[in-house]
């Protein structure tokens, strides 16, 4: 049965046990084309779309997909949200900064509400998937005219019909493992880089996220319809793609015939796109075979995110990440081994529960012996109903800043220096467009930020820059 239309005419909210549970019950692949009614098609004519994003790159596409089936209704996207019909805001659940965010916005929107009651708005994403979250916005925000998740985005010209129609709170948050749905229309960001989900969801239930929660059940897409979505990128002109996942490396083992990361890497790499990324890689499933194969073939960059998160085997074990930092050194070793010109970031979290200045110290020697390119660094941010939440944390907030203003430090300095190799050299860089520092603005191989001086006909195209100064987060050059 395809999904598109049929659903329940009661109000679903999340339930957070249930969307924790993994069963052994196989995963439902939609793959069916998309078909929208006719009645829809006309739903949004005359009217303006308004899409704010929060999150990960998976919520970027996420959006690209909402953009599409937003335009199938004919709406027209606004430039600003204040001459929007309609506003979506696609959240992330990550952090409580992330949070903060959403509401304050939120905010804003319902000002701009009372002045023109017409508006539409609607809330989608992760922290729709959270219980709290969507007991909160039916008790205390019912001017939120339409609530859904991360499983139902397909369902979005149905919801939004019934919604326009009853002009009452609309909710429907699934709590489940979740199906692979193909051919969900996608309106790009870029005619030049393009975001391509391999898989969905997650199953490692770090003690910290409530990732496993939002997303669902590890599940991964069939390799001929990722080879395809690919394909047709080329042929369209495409020069880059990167490959999306909650955790990337597990990709294929949850097929009925099971595959690889690495296999898949290399079918991608034949494709003849000119550039492959991948993103977020877990220490435990980066094999040697995933390793043999970026190495192989060039057009695979050599850029990998590598989340640390702690440099201490105690608290790794309390974070539930099932790798000591021993064997993340090894797999960061065999990385820098195979690919010499390999990039390197990653994520850490300071101030965990429990965590001691020892164990902190533990982590800036990791720093020390990874030198990465760059890191995301965050305070520990309880998201209620995983268990981090519940852990004692008697860590005074001054201190958990201090330890983050020396881990910024460190990792500043690595920054830099890594930057400072790349002064007087040629790189390849994929132009992208329009520069606020310079004429244009691109990124290197290794993921390096590049202000160009150069022509507009460069944009889309990847062209060698000189590199005639650098600073710590990005580069400046000028094309040859």
């Amino acid at each position: 049965m395809i999904p598109w239309s049929n659903g329940s005419d009661c109000m679903n909210l999340p339930n957070l046990k249930e969307a924790g549970k993994r069963t052994k019950q196989k995963i439902q692949f939609i793959e069916e084309d998309y078909t929208l009614d006719d009645s829809l098609k006309e739903l949004g004519m005359g009217k303006k779309y308004y899409v704010k994003t929060y999150g990960c790159q998976m919520n970027v596409h996420d959006s690209e997909n909402i953009k599409a089936l937003l335009e199938a209704m004919s709406f027209e996207e606004a430039d600003n949200f204040e001459e929007a019909d309609f506003i979506l805001l696609n959240t992330c659940a990550i952090r409580e900064n992330a949070h903060n965010k959403m509401f304050g916005f939120l905010g804003r929107v319902k000002h701009l509400k009372e002045t023109k009651p017409h508006i539409i708005t609607a809330i989608c994403g992760c922290m729709a998937q959270e219980e709290t979250v969507a007991l909160a916005l039916m008790k205390k925000y019912p001017w939120v005219d339409l609530v859904f998740g991360t499983h139902n985005i397909h369902r979005l010209p149905y919801l939004l019909e019934k919604s326009m129609a009853n002009r009452e709170q609309e909710i429907e948050v699934f709590s489940k493992e979740g199906e692979v749905i193909e051919n969900i229309p996608v309106k790009r960001d870029s005619k030049y880089k393009a975001w391509v989900n391999i898989m969905y969801g997650c199953d490692k239930f770090c003690t910290y996220c409530i990732v496993p929660y939002t997303r669902g059940k590890q599940r991964s897409r069939k390799m001929e319809f990722i080879l395809k979505e690919i394909e047709d990128l080329v042929q369209k002109g495409y020069q880059e793609v990167t490959l999306l996942g909650q955790n990337v490396n597990a990709y294929g083992k949850d097929l009925e015939n099971p595959t690889t990361m690495g296999e898949l890497l290399e079918q991608v790499a034949k494709t003849g796109i000119p550039r492959i990324r991948f993103m977020t890689s877990h220490p435990w499933d980066f094999d040697d075979h995933m390793i043999e194969v970026i190495s192989k073939y060039e057009n695979i960059m050599p850029y990998v995110h590598l989340p640390l998160q702690s440099g201490s085997n105690r608290i790794l074990k309390l974070m539930g990440r099932r790798y000591t930092k021993e064997k993340y050194l090894e797999l960061v070793s065999k990385l820098k081994e195979k690919i010499p010109s390999l990039a390197l970031t990653t994520d850490i979290i300071v101030g965990f529960p429990g965590e001691t200045e020892e164990d902190f110290r533990e982590t800036l020697e990791v720093v020390k012996k990874c030198e990465y390119d760059s890191a995301f660094t965050f305070i520990f941010s309880p998201r209620e109903g995983t268990p981090a939440a519940k852990m004692e944390d008697h860590i005074p907030l001054e201190e958990k800043n201090q330890r983050l203003y020396r881990l910024n430090d460190l990792v500043n300095e690595y920054a830099n220096k890594k930057n400072q190799e790349y002064l007087g050299k040629v790189v390849k860089v994929l132009i992208e467009g329009p520069s606020e520092k310079g004429n244009l603005m691109g990124y290197t191989e290794t993921m390096k930020l590049v202000n160009v001086d150069g022509k507009e006909d460069l944009i889309g195209k990847i062209v060698d820059v000189e590199i005639t100064d650098v600073k710590t987060w990005s580069l400046d050059g000028k094309a040859i």
